[in-house]
Formats: structure tokens, sequence, C-alpha cells
């Protein structure tokens, strides 16, 4: 049997390929729009957040007496990311701090809150590398279920509202005028990055997956004009690096997370040289809604009524 027939008879390669390939393609979607509000920290921020929650997860395990103690690691972050994304929208809306202020509490609050919690549920320092670094060799049939349900949510919101979810990230003041539900489709953005998140977590770990949100999508931005075409370029890239780095751990004994962070920065160097070599320029600032005739419908349809009625006015 040849090497990559052998790999890909394994039950656990098969698990963590099918989870990498979901984590590749979803997170750059949410880290479009991120990319698109000048929100790239924020899965950073969500990340600390999550730890809190598998720590909790961990305590609430162990008080039920659970074999497994870490078998609500995974709720307990998708709960506690929820709730700091709704928090730090919350504060950005009403403006009473800054936004990297807030991100700041997340941070460290998040990550501070998360280790001492895994202490006082007796876990050690090698499960807290597991969910700060990713552990996908420890990926199991049910963590599997939930990646892909979670993954099949993200795809559907990300690309099903993108239309709306665009405009919103692009221009809050613009949609709002369009009669567009901005604090909806805000809230919308902050739930499903906060999923993202969790999803990412085993694959590449709750510190590195800010990276595999962000970093296709810069890579993509430089070989793309039109927010549309972003996205698609970000999520092949996502969906590269994710498996390729998975399948170069398969014989080397490297971090899975890392390596695929390092392979998503290759990426964006190759990006870089050839938006370089091919001297394309960036849309310029005389047109701030390029994506309208192909993009958003919708906001192009509402600014055509506000036209019609100034005109009539």
């Amino acid at each position: 049997m040849s090497p990559l027939l052998d790999m890909l008879s394994d039950p656990l390669m098969q698990r963590s390929l099918i989870a990498a390939a979901v984590v590749g393609l979803t997170a750059p979607i949410m880290g479009t729009y991120l990319v698109q509000r000048r929100l790239s920290l924020l899965g950073d921020g969500i990340g600390h957040v999550a730890l809190t929650g598998v720590a909790l997860g961990w305590i609430i395990g162990s008080a039920m007496g659970l074999v497994e103690r870490d078998a609500l690691a995974v709720p307990g972050a998708i709960f506690a990311a929820i709730i700091g994304s709704v928090a730090i929208e919350y504060v950005r809306e009403k403006g009473r701090t800054s936004g990297d202020v807030a991100l700041a509490l997340l941070f460290y609050s998040g990550i501070a809150g998360g280790v001492v919690l895994i202490s006082i549920a007796g876990g050690t320092n090698a499960n807290l590398m597991g969910y700060l670094f990713g552990s996908i060799s420890t990926v199991t049939e049910l963590d599997l279920a939930l990646t892909v349900f979670l993954g099949i949510l993200i795809f559907l919101v990300g690309i099903g509202l993108r239309a709306v979810l665009f405009a919103v990230s692009n221009d809050e003041e613009f949609a709002r005028a369009s009669g567009l539900p901005v604090r909806a489709a805000n809230l919308t953005i902050a739930i499903v990055a906060a999923l993202t998140v969790t999803v990412s977590m085993r694959v590449v770990g709750l510190l590195l997956v800010s990276a595999v949100m962000i970093v296709p999508v810069a890579a993509a931005q430089l070989l793309a004009t039109t927010f549309k075409r972003t996205m698609t370029i970000a999520m092949g890239i996502g969906v590269i690096v994710s498996i390729s780095g998975l399948t170069i751990t398969y014989w080397y004994p490297l971090s899975p997370g890392a390596t695929i962070v390092l392979l998503a920065v290759a990426a964006y160097i190759v990006a870089l040289l050839i938006h370089t070599l091919l001297g394309r320029r960036r849309i310029t600032a005389r047109d701030p809604h390029p994506d309208l005739p192909d993009d958003v419908d919708l906001v192009a349809a509402g600014t055509q009524t506000t036209r019609s009625d100034q005109c009539k006015e």
C-alpha cells in the first residue's frame, strides 16, 4: 500500500482531514467580514474567551462525575465565545470604549480566567496546551460531527447572507440608510465568528485560530479586486493550507496548527510576490462600494430607490 493510501485509510486521519477541510473552508468566510470591518484581531479575543468556556466545561464535567472531564469543553467554549462576541459588539456599538481597549479586555480576562479555572478543575498544562495550540489527534467522531454541523451553518450564513453582511461591514451608515437591519447583521457576524473560533479550536488551537481566519484573506486581497472574489480565493487558500499542513504532520512530528499557519503565511508571501510582479493595484477610494453590481443587489436596489425619490423631490 502506498504511503498516501496508508494515510487515507487511517480512521484518525480521515476524521482529521475532514475537520481540517471544514475549518479551512469556513474560517476565511468570516475572516473576510472581519478584515472588511477592520476587526482582524477579534478572532484572537474570542479565542481567549473561549478558553474560559473550555475551563467551565471541565469544571461542570468534573462536578457531574463524567468519565471524560473535557466532554463539555467544546459546548462550554461555544457558550463563552458567543457571550464574549456579543459583549464586544455591544461595547463597540455603544461606543463606551474604543475597539482596541475592548479587545484587550477580552484578551487578558479570557486567557487569565481560562488558566485559573482549568487549574481549579484539576486540568494540567498538557490539557491547556492542547486547546491553545490545537490537538487534532484527539478529534473524536462526536467532535467531527459537531465541527461539520457548525461548518455547514457558518457556510450557509456567510454565503447566503453575503449581500447584507458585506453592506454592513463595508459601510454601516450606507447600509442603515438603505433600510438594512444593521444591528441584526452585526450580531450575526459576531456570533458566527464565535462559532468559527470554536470550530477551529481542535485543528489550530485558540491562539492560532485568528491566523487561519485572517491570513488567507490578506493573501486573497492581493489577488482579487472584489469582495466576492476575495472570499472565494481565501476559501481556496484555507482548504489547501489546512489539508497540506495536516498531511505534512502525518510524516513529520510537527504541530498541525503551527504548520497550517506557517503555510498560510507562505501563501501570503507568494501572493505578495505575484501582486508585485504583476503590478496590480487595489481598488481606489473613489469607488467606496465596488461590489454593488455583483455582490449587493439588495443594497443597489435600495440605493436606486433612494435616488429616484430624491429626483422626484
